[in-house]
């Protein structure tokens, strides 16, 4: 697995804009993208599946592992792997800084999103 870049890093923590496209069950074709929240914690990547495990989305990433996201004016092919369990309340609290505004945060850092919790790296 590769790291993301200081810059990319930057880019992507300033952004509102993600799509995910987990592969599809083919291993070829990327799937529909689906526009989530994403936070940057230390060096890492971070999304949450706002309905949970049950999301579509959250299921293929973590079944296929492999995938591709569109943000900040970038393209990358990724893998997705599940969250750190300890990186939570730091995940949260970057959460409530960058989304404290909007209605929706509320959900994201509870039990649900929690438990899906995926950290995105470049392939």
């Amino acid at each position: 697995m590769k790291n993301w870049s200081q810059d990319e890093l930057q880019r992507l923590a300033e952004t509102d804009d993600l799509h995910i496209s987990p592969l599809r069950g083919d291993n070829a074709t990327y799937g529909t993208p689906t526009w989530i929240w994403c936070v940057v914690v230390g060096d890492k990547l971070y999304v949450r599946a706002y309905n949970g495990r049950s999301s579509r989305w959250y299921k293929a990433a973590m079944r296929q592992k492999e995938g591709r996201i569109t943000a900040a004016g970038m393209t990358k092919d990724v893998v997705f792997q599940p969250g750190n369990i300890e990186a939570q309340g730091a995940i949260d609290a970057a959460y409530r800084n960058k989304y404290s505004n909007s209605p929706y945060l509320k959900p994201m850092v509870e039990s649900q999103a929690q438990a899906a919790t995926v950290e995105i790296s470049p392939r």
